[in-house]
């Protein structure tokens, strides 16, 4: 007996143990994911439907058009709006070729080698994620313009600028300003890649280079979220097709877009109809993104992840990896903020460019009125709800999309917040003012046209879809057994995600908020469309007073709303390296540095 008891005791363990294993989760199966469904269908879905079957009924909502036509399509289809098409896959393509080449050999060396002043380059990267195209293609165009800063300072640029006004320009500003979105998608992944592969790869006599090819094929989701995200903002981005293409006559499908709804009257089948068009082309990138996912699992992340090590470079090497760093944020940072400080520090810009002088008088004047006060209040404390929203929401999102064996539904997600991405917000903005405008609203009491609520929605549409595609990368390489476990030690469900997910993508997660509230600050379409009267968005307010050629004030209030931004990062940031506890920052962030 005293030999049978033991392994009946371990019997009876072994089957309580088995049957307290946690079932798989069935995400919408909570309340919390009921309401995420909810809120990603009234966000997007609503929206986005009701402007796009536009290309197809027309006259669906009023009587003045046909009911049913395809006319739309054959506008898209010839002429220039077909050349914006085309014009905008190609830009589309070489710039997320480019920008994530760039980003993913920036997030290698940040990552992986002992170059010096980590948090110099790592400040680089925020401050060109900060910069809309249509401010950092301002910047070039006051430096190259035959009456330019340069001009004035006696260097000839029109060879610069003849080559620059054009396509070769805007898949450039597109690249520049796309690099950002592949190093968050693959610096997390880098990082949190522990030295074992390598590790055995070296012990087999494998060169850096094969050892590199080792780690290529596991990071492939966040490339391919890389190539994504900025194939999808190239596609519906609207600063460089409405300044830099729209002026050197390079017709791209956003602005075609644009011009339809400007059009009076409005004309809204035609621009649905290069709508779908948009959505359509951003469809082909994750689509190869989830084939690739579906073949094989990425998961490499769990407890026993060992610290990565990181590469001294010497020699030939580590010059060329700083000329590589160096030209790349000069071109990308350093030499459009050159030309945007360069406008606000002179004065009558927009009246006299012969007769200027260098002056502080365009800070003081936007500084002092209550146009300059009260426009960075608002926009502050909307990008902070938004990103804090988005953040909660976009997790449990990417969640949902780094699943191998994706539902129904998580398809369908991922279809829609992909598609939101390469949607132009100046479209999901008419969406919003067509959708949350109809009578019946009023008459339930749901009255959110002309009000600070739709506007924080409309931020919430355009930042979720990026968010969550982000997140992605960092998500698939978390093991599912980790949470499996803590349920098993009689955690719930939530607080087991806490203990054990939460410290491995608290840097993530933290970039990603960051990343959110930065680019809510200076949005410009939405803005432009659904702020409430009386109260400016920053970006509406810069845009008033560039209209007014007053080129001066507006890059003043610029370059003060960048360093606003810049404050909100570093604080936080700081906080973070403070409050973390150590651990949770040894597990790989996004720009953070130890």
């Amino acid at each position: 007996m005293t030999i049978t008891e033991p392994k009946q005791e371990f019997l009876v363990d072994r089957r309580t143990r088995s049957s307290q294993k946690p079932k798989r989760e069935r995400p919408f199966n909570s309340l919390f994911g009921i309401l995420a469904a909810v809120m990603v269908a009234l966000l997007l879905v609503v929206p986005v439907a009701i402007f796009l079957i536009q290309a197809f009924m027309p006259g669906l909502f009023s009587g003045q058009y046909p009911l049913f036509t395809i006319d739309g399509f054959k506008f898209a289809s010839t002429g220039d709006s077909l050349r914006g098409i085309v014009d905008s896959l190609g830009v589309s393509i070489l710039a997320g070729v480019v920008a994530t080449f760039l980003g993913t050999a920036t997030a290698w060396i940040l990552r992986r080698t002992d170059i010096s002043a980590k948090r110099l380059w790592s400040g680089a990267i925020w401050f060109l994620l900060l910069v809309p195209t249509y401010l950092d293609t301002e910047g070039w165009q006051r430096l190259l313009e035959p009456s330019g800063v340069l001009a004035k300072a006696g260097v000839n640029a029109a060879p610069v600028y003849h080559v620059f006004f054009g396509p070769v320009g805007v898949v450039f500003v597109l690249a520049m300003t796309g690099i950002p979105f592949a190093f968050l998608a693959v610096a997390t992944a880098l990082s949190n890649l522990g030295a074992e592969l390598e590790d055995a790869a070296r012990v087999h006599s494998a060169s850096r280079i094969e050892s590199f090819k080792i780690i290529l094929p596991i990071v492939m989701p966040a490339l391919m979220s890389g190539f994504a995200i900025v194939f999808a903002e190239s596609m519906s981005d609207f600063g460089v097709a409405y300044s830099l293409a729209a002026n050197a006559h390079f017709p791209i499908a956003t602005y075609s877009l644009f011009s339809a709804i400007d059009s009076i009257p409005l004309n809204f089948q035609d621009a649905a109809a290069i709508g779908w068009l948009l959505v359509g082309s951003a469809m082909v990138p994750i689509l190869v993104q989830r084939r690739l996912m579906r073949k094989k699992s990425y998961a490499v992340v769990s407890g026993k992840r060992r610290t990565v090590r990181v590469l001294a470079i010497r020699g030939r090497m580590r010059f060329f990896m700083y000329l590589f760093m160096s030209v790349t944020f000069s071109l990308a940072v350093l030499v459009p903020m050159l030309g945007i400080v360069s406008a606000s520090l002179i004065g009558g810009l927009g009246t006299d460019f012969g007769a200027a002088s260098l002056t502080l008088s365009n800070y003081r004047r936007v500084l002092s009125e209550t146009i300059g006060g009260s426009p960075l209040r608002y926009s502050g404390l909307l990008s902070f709800a938004t990103a804090t929203v988005t953040i909660i929401f976009g997790a449990y999102l990417a969640r949902l999309l780094a699943r191998r064996d994706q539902t129904l539904v998580s398809r369908a997600l991922d279809f829609l917040l992909l598609g939101s991405i390469a949607l132009p917000g100046i479209v999901l903005g008419a969406g919003y003012i067509f959708s949350y405008n109809q009578p019946f609203l009023s008459d339930i009491g749901l009255n959110l046209y002309g009000t600070s609520k739709l506007l924080f929605l409309g931020y919430l549409a355009t930042s979720l879809p990026v968010a969550s595609r982000i997140l992605v990368g960092p998500l698939a390489q978390v093991q599912s057994n980790m949470t499996f476990a803590a349920r098993v030690h009689g955690s719930r469900p939530m607080q087991a995600w806490f203990q054990t997910v939460f410290p491995i993508l608290s840097k993530a997660l933290l970039s990603a908020w960051l990343l959110t509230f930065s680019k809510t600050l200076l949005e410009l379409p939405i803005s432009q469309l659904l702020y409430p009267p009386g109260l400016l968005p920053l970006s509406v307010a810069i845009n008033k007073l560039t209209a007014g050629y007053d080129y001066g004030g507006g890059t003043a209030m610029s370059v003060i709303a960048l360093g606003a931004a810049l404050i909100v990062i570093g604080a936080a940031n700081g906080i973070y390296r403070i409050f973390a506890p150590k651990g949770w920052q040894k597990m790989g962030g996004m720009f953070n540095e130890q």
